[in-house]
Order: C-alpha cells, then sequence, then structure tokens
C-alpha cells in the first residue's frame, strides 16, 4: 500500500510502498477513500523536522530535558542509539480519514461500512489504515467521503464550542479563521450565536462571512475598539482561540474583547503566556480544549474500546465525531466548499509544498484521494535481494526503540544475515528495514517466522505476545531468543514447556553477563556458604495509561523484575525455590502499589536474595544498586559504573562503562545459535525465574509464601 511518511533525519517528505496493518483486536481495517492534511497541526510537525538540530533543540527544549535525563539513567551510549534510531526512522502524518471496512473484529462494524477515522497513532494517509472501534463512526447515507474526512477536525472544533458553554444570541469570537476556525464559526452559527472572525489573513473573511461571521476583523490589538463597539460596549460572551502561532498576540487580543466572567478557550497551538492583570480584574476562565473531546489520550477507551456512559460523559471524542457527520447530513453544516485542493495519494508530496510554502498558492483544505483496491495490499514488501554471508538468517519480530538501539547492532556486529523484520506498524517496519538493511519488512509476524531465509528468530514484541511468537518459532524448528519476559502467565508457560524440547530458548537476562556482575561472580567463585543479596532498583514512575501498567501485558514485576531474579540466581548458581513479596498500601492512585515493593526469594543452596523495586524514587539517583554478602566479604555494584570488593580488611575498587551486558549477551547467542551448542542460560533457569515472577504476583494477592513448582 501507499503511505505518506516523512524522514526525521532530514525531513525529507515520500509517498512510500508499506506492507498493510494487520486488523487490530477490537477495531476494524479501512480502505481508505479520502484523507484530510490538517495544515496547522501538520506544517508545524513537517517543519520541525526540516529544520537544523540545533532549531530543533530550541523549539524543543523539554525533548533536549528527556535526552539528558536518559543520559543519567541509561548512559551515554544507549541515549545516543536510542537518539540516533529516533532520527533515522519515517514517521507517519495524518490523523483524519474516510474510507470502507474491509475487515472488522467488533460487532460494532462489519465489512462494506462507510466510516469516518480519527487519531494520529491510525488513521493516518494511507491506503490501509487499522483503527480501534472508539476511533471510528458511521457515515450517513448522505455524507460523502470527502465531507467525512473533516470529521476529526469537526470534533476538535465543536469541543472547543463545547468548552466555551455558550448560549442563543450570546457573541463569540473565533481568533484564527483556517480550517478549525471555519468549522468553529458554522457551530456557532448552528447554535445560534453572533460570531466574530479574526485573522491576519484577510482572504479568509469572505469564507467565514458565508459560514456566519456577522462581522470580521484583522486580528491585532487595535480592533479591539471596533470589537467592543460591535459588541455594543459588553465584550464578547466567550473567546474561541483557533490559530496556530508563536505570537502572544492571540492571547493579548482575547483578554481584551472578553466581557468580565467570560471564558476564554484555547483549541489551537498558541502561547500560554498570560498577564495577570486582566484575568484578574475581569475574571476571566481560561480553557483548555482537550482535542476531539472526552476518552481522547486515554488508551483505555481509546485502544481498548471502554466507552464512557452516556449518563455521564455525554459527548466524548466519538460521539463528538458522530454529532458532526449528522450536522453535515442535516445541511447545518458545508464542507465541501472549504476544499481547495484535491491531490492523489501518488502526489501527496505537493500538499505538504503548500502547506510549509514551498509551492506559494492560497490553500485551505487539502484532501487526498485515494484509488480503488482491487486486491488487499501485501504484508510484506521486499527491501532488497536477501545476501547470505552466514548460517544465521535473523527474523526480529518487533522493532521498537530498544530493539533498534540495544538488540539490532550487536546482533548486526555478530555477523548475522538481517533476513525478514515485522511490526505492528507498517512505517516502523521500513525503518529498521532501511536502518539495519533487512532484505524484507512485515506486519505479520508470523510470515517472517515462517520464512524460508528465517533460522533465528528475535522476539522484542509486547510482552503479552512474546509465548505465542516463540511456540511458533519452536513449532518451525527454529531457535528463540526473546526479550524478557518469556511468558506473563503459567498457562504460556505450560504451551511452551511442551515444546522446549524441541527447540533452544533464550531469554534476554543481559545484566548476568555484564561485566560487573562478572566481577562479583569470581569474586566469589571458591565459596561454599549461602549468599545474602539485596538489589535495589530505582525503577521510576510508569504513569497508569502506559502499555506496560496494562494488566493485559503482566505488570512491571513479570516485565521487569525477572531481570533481577535471574541475576540473583546466576550470582548464587541455585534456582529460586520460595517467594514472599510485600507491596506499600498507599492511597494516591496515581501509583501503583506493586510497582512498590519488597521481594524475598529462597535458593536451593540456602542463599536468599532480596528486591526493593521501588517507583517512587528520585531520578537523580542511579537506577540499580546490589549488595552481596558472603562468607565475611562484600561486593557491591553501583550502577553498572562502579564494584566494590570488600575482603580481609581491604577493599578494592573495580570501574566501568554502565552498559549492562546486552551486547555480551548477543554474542554468546549467536555463538551457540551458529555452533549448535546449549544456550547461553539453561532452560531450567530461565523457567524458574519466570516462576519467581508468578510467585510474586501471587504473593502480593494473597499475602502468602508462594512455593515455586
Amino acid at each position: 500500500m501507499l503511505q505518506v511518511l516523512q524522514y526525521q533525519k532530514n525531513g525529507e517528505m515520500l509517498v512510500a510502498e508499506l506492507p498493510q496493518p494487520q486488523c487490530r483486536a477490537g477495531g476494524i481495517l479501512v480502505r481508505t477513500v479520502a484523507s484530510l492534511i490538517s495544515a496547522g497541526t501538520e506544517r508545524s510537525s513537517v517543519a520541525g523536522a526540516q529544520s537544523s538540530m540545533l532549531e530543533r533543540a530550541r523549539s524543543q527544549p523539554e525533548a533536549v530535558k528527556q535526552i539528558i535525563e536518559n543520559i543519567k539513567k541509561e548512559g551515554l551510549i544507549a541515549t545516543y542509539e536510542r537518539v540516533k534510531s529516533k532520527l533515522e526512522s519515517y514517521k507517519m502524518l495524518g490523523y483524519s480519514a474516510s474510507g470502507i471496512v474491509v475487515e472488522s473484529r467488533c460487532p460494532e462494524f462489519a465489512t462494506g461500512d462507510r466510516v469516518a477515522c480519527a487519531g494520529a497513532q491510525f488513521a493516518h494517509h494511507a491506503e490501509y489504515i487499522s483503527v480501534p472501534k472508539n476511533l471510528a463512526v458511521r457515515i450517513p447515507d448522505k455524507v460523502s467521503f470527502e465531507d467525512a474526512c473533516y470529521t476529526t477536525l469537526g470534533a476538535i472544533a465543536m469541543q472547543g464550542v463545547r468548552q466555551a458553554d455558550v448560549r442563543l444570541g450570546e457573541t463569540v469570537a473565533v481568533i484564527g479563521l483556517g480550517l478549525l476556525g471555519q468549522i468553529t464559526v458554522q457551530l456557532l452559527k448552528a447554535s445560534g450565536c453572533r460570531t466574530v472572525g479574526l485573522d491576519i489573513n484577510e482572504a479568509l473573511f469572505p469564507m467565514a462571512s458565508e459560514f456566519g461571521c456577522e462581522a470580521t476583523f484583522v486580528s491585532k490589538l487595535e480592533s479591539a475598539s471596533a470589537i467592543k463597539s460591535f459588541t455594543r460596549g459588553l465584550g464578547t460572551d466567550a473567546v474561541i482561540i483557533t490559530a496556530s502561532t508563536d505570537s502572544d498576540e492571540p492571547m493579548l487580543l482575547a483578554l481584551d474583547i472578553a466581557r468580565k466572567k467570560s471564558p476564554v478557550v484555547v483549541v489551537g497551538a498558541v502561547p500560554m503566556n498570560v498577564p495577570r492583570s486582566p484575568f484578574y480584574e475581569k475574571e476571566l476562565e481560561l480553557r483548555i480544549s482537550c482535542s476531539y473531546g472526552p476518552g481522547r489520550y486515554d488508551p483505555i477507551y481509546e485502544e481498548n474500546g471502554i466507552d464512557y456512559p452516556s449518563g455521564y460523559v455525554r459527548w466524548t471524542e466519538n460521539r463528538n465525531m458522530g454529532a458532526f457527520l449528522d450536522l453535515i447530513a442535516a445541511g447545518s453544516l458545508r464542507v465541501e466548499s472549504m476544499t481547495t485542493h484535491r491531490i492523489a495519494i501518488n502526489d501527496a508530496v505537493m500538499g505538504y509544498d503548500l502547506i510549509t510554502g514551498k509551492i506559494r498558492e492560497p490553500y485551505l483544505g487539502i484532501v487526498l484521494n485515494y484509488p480503488e483496491s482491487a486486491a488487499p495490499s501485501k504484508k510484506c514488501i521486499k527491501n532488497k535481494e536477501f545476501d547470505k554471508q552466514s548460517s544465521v538468517g535473523l527474523g526480529l519480530v518487533g522493532a521498537g526503540s530498544f530493539a533498534q538501539a540495544m538488540l539490532l547492532p550487536p546482533l548486526k556486529a555478530a555477523g548475522v544475515d538481517f533476513a525478514a523484520v515485522s511490526t505492528s506498524t507498517p512505517a516502523n517496519a521500513k525503518s529498521a528495514a532501511h536502518k539495519f538493511g533487512f532484505a524484507q519488512f512485515s506486519t505479520d509476524s508470523s510470515e517472517v517466522i515462517a520464512d524460508k531465509n528465517v533460522s533465528f528468530v528475535v522476539i522484542a514484541s509486547r510482552h503479552d505476545s512474546h509465548a505465542r511468537y516463540v511456540e511458533q518459532a519452536l513449532i518451525a524448528g527454529k531457535p528463540a531468543f526473546v526479550e524478557k519476559p518469556l511468558a506473563i502467565n503459567r498457562e504460556q508457560l505450560d504451551a511452551i514447556d511442551e515444546f522446549a524440547a524441541n527447540g533452544r530458548i533464550m531469554v534476554g537476562f543481559n545484566r548476568r553477563f555484564s561485566a560487573p556482575f562478572k566481577a562479583i561472580k569470581e569474586f566469589f567463585g571458591k565459596r561454599s556458604d549461602p549468599m545474602t543479596m539485596v538489589y535495589r532498583v530505582n525503577a521510576g514512575s510508569i504513569p497508569k495509561a502506559n502499555w506496560i501498567q496494562d494488566t493485559a501485558q503482566g505488570g512491571r514485576i513479570i516485565g521487569e523484575g525477572c531481570h533481577f531474579f535471574d541475576c540473583m540466581t546466576y550470582l548464587c548458581g541455585a534456582l529460586p525455590i520460595a517467594v514472599y513479596a510485600e507491596s506499600i498500601s498507599g492511597a494516591n492512585r496515581e501509583i501503583a502499589n506493586h510497582d512498590i515493593v519488597s521481594i524475598t526469594v529462597k535458593f536451593t543452596d540456602g542463599s536468599v536474595g532480596t528486591l526493593h523495586y521501588f517507583a517512587n524514587g528520585d531520578a537523580s539517583l542511579g537506577k540499580e544498586y546490589c549488595e552481596v554478602f558472603c562468607e565475611n566479604s562484600v561486593a557491591i555494584m553501583d550502577n553498572f559504573t562502579k564494584v566494590s570488593l570488600h575482603r580481609g580488611k581491604k577493599q578494592k575498587i573495580l570501574t566501568f562503562d554502565g552498559s549492562k551486558g546486552h551486547r555480551e549477551e548477543i554474542e554468546a547467542t549467536v555463538k551457540a545459535v551458529k555452533s549448535g551448542t546449549p544456550m547461553p542460560i539453561g532452560y531450567a533457569e530461565i523457567r524458574a525465574v519466570t516462576l519467581a515472577t508468578f510467585a510474586a504476583e501471587e504473593s502480593l494477592a494473597t499475602g502468602n509464601k508462594i512455593p515455586i513448582m
């Protein structure tokens, strides 16, 4: 299929052939008929990527701050690889489209339904899009696909009007008469309001007047007196700012023209440098309109399809989308006349040349049109000829930032042939193929695992899918390396057990391969007594909306705690046999109590390990710290940069570069795959560590000490 992309390193725009996305669970697969380029939002995004690195840094101080924090947390090399991976990727554009359902995995829609779709993560400028059900609505029979592709912007405008809470006969100023502003004017007209339109571009005034503006003015402070005269000296009953600008002038103008105790609603992208005096003297109310409406940015609503009850949340983003289409069908809104350009998807770059000013031509609504496809697009795209250089053909399932930064560079260095890569997002698959030279890229992981050129499968997808892909690889007779965790429940682990004898499995427990822990292992190499180990992890808080916090992904103890159980298993050389865990019992709903735990593990040799996994610390403290006591000796690992060894009243300090063993882990795994020798970690250890994480969760739930069987 064809899709509009932007290469992040140099800002180049292109229309690329990509694999068709899979229809998501609880969603629909849509063949796109029309999509709308949002001039304001997309112009900022495109122009930002086309600017220099210095200009990007100046315009994105929060991103620079995040990079600095990542350097402190993960080290310079790991952070560099992540930033490099981000720059060498393709960005998807678009968030408002319409088309026909070609596959449905939810009861709300059927094949053949005409739908309008929303979401920057989903409704891209692409021939096929996979959309969750709450971000799609049926198109009424009287509404065309071209009109329906305005639905997302319509929902944004509608939410802004709802935030203004206007009444019949009130006077409302709309600052910014682009697409959002023109739709807002029509919505206000339909609501029985008198509307004043303002923009720096007077060429937009005739359309605004046609849509219902009773007066139009140039958007500048000098227009305030004329607007006050229009309102008979009262001032506006509300101001809705739909402009997109770096200037403070729209906000200052809004404060000047608004009457006492009225709302100022920000819909567009404008600075929020608000002077105190006008707000204080007029007791104005500043309101921020959140995109399409309630549900936006809530993964439970958008991705999981859990609706808000209409009795409590009357207007969700989905219901706003539906209401907008109803108004078009009733003739209360006209969007067709806003379309100034219709461009075929093959020529989509022209649309971006318009909004960035490379083509100097007036524009407003730019609609991309898509050809009818006789058959679904491919799910696998050839990037280049497969060049077999070694005995190992790599098939990668999942190519997120971690895989690209931490797994693929050492895999490349280990000399494997990059045969195929799959991700759920077509653009990410292309990014990985482009950067690392995979012969083909796909959105179908099963195809990659089954590919004839793939002899070794690396799995770095979301946690709930790990066990399924491991099982597929083993059935196909191919060794598998899977990022932790191996499985998220006992049922998944049992299924893997059935095939473990027929294939070889390696899990990404990298810390045991790091130089600091190898040094500690050697330090205690001749011990006879059991060990006591204390591993403190300053894990950091992860918002509950993050996918990692989804219960379907197993949680953080199963997802990351397994690292530390494995490290203790490695140090003592024995398997875990029992687990007891306690978490805090706080009332703060923003914090997951199970992210702040102390877990004690007993091992078969009598050793005891305690994991303190804390998500309530401060980022200035290093993430990981481990103390090992045994036979009047102590070893202390401090965040992979230092190990202090204490014995005979003497201390020895070893220093390291902060790396956590990813390179050594991959080297050892590839060596085993090439030679046919056992994997670096035996399956019995991997299985016991995985069971220990399940036992920790069970102990947290029951308050009991849980034996591992």
